[in-house]
């Protein structure tokens, strides 16, 4: 039996790309919301691929969620209406979609070197703005901030040069303007 070529259903249509969203989610800092949260996620299957979490208005109790998430629109959409539903969330924006907005992870690198590869990671680590906050006479840490892809691509560079661990935090991100979100 052949497959239908056509669908009466408009999601149903032609295979939707896979595209990554940035989700700011406001939420009561209250013990068990992010377990909420990330409940939903793994409740239906979806993946978190970085996930921050922080109190932004002390006097109010609320924090800020930052989630960075793939899927198709429809999925995405699924996501932002279950998220709006969870009872200690008071709101969900999609910031990757409407109004621009601004997404700066930070990392720490550890970089293992001697003699020409350290000269070469210093070299590398200027032009990407890393800063060093620790230095051995074998090793250096760097701390580097900047969007994800800009990590990834030094992360990529110190791998050959000695990359000894990384850590990140994750990717923060707002809105741009004068509105809040």
């Amino acid at each position: 039996m052949n497959a239908p070529t056509s669908s009466h259903y408009p999601a149903a249509g032609a295979a939707q790309q896979i595209e990554a969203h940035t989700l700011s989610v406001l939420v009561d800092n209250e013990p068990g919301v992010l377990a909420r949260v990330i409940g939903l996620f793994s409740g239906r299957g979806y993946n978190i691929d970085s996930l921050t979490v922080s109190e932004t208005e002390h006097q109010k109790h609320v924090s800020r969620i930052t989630i960075v998430t793939r899927g198709t629109p429809m999925v995405i959409e699924q996501i932002h209406h279950q998220l709006e539903r969870l009872v200690p969330v008071h709101r969900v924006v999609d910031l990757t979609v409407g109004a621009p907005s601004i997404e700066r992870e930070l990392a720490l690198v550890k970089v293992r070197g001697k003699g020409d590869q350290r000269v070469e990671t210093l070299r590398l680590a200027d032009a990407f703005r890393a800063r060093v906050i620790d230095a051995t006479t074998e090793s250096f840490v760097f701390e580097i901030t900047g969007k994800s892809d800009k990590i990834e691509q030094f992360i990529g560079l110190m791998l050959p040069l000695g990359l000894i661990e990384v850590s990140r935090t994750g990717v923060v991100a707002i809105s741009r303007g004068p509105e809040p979100m």
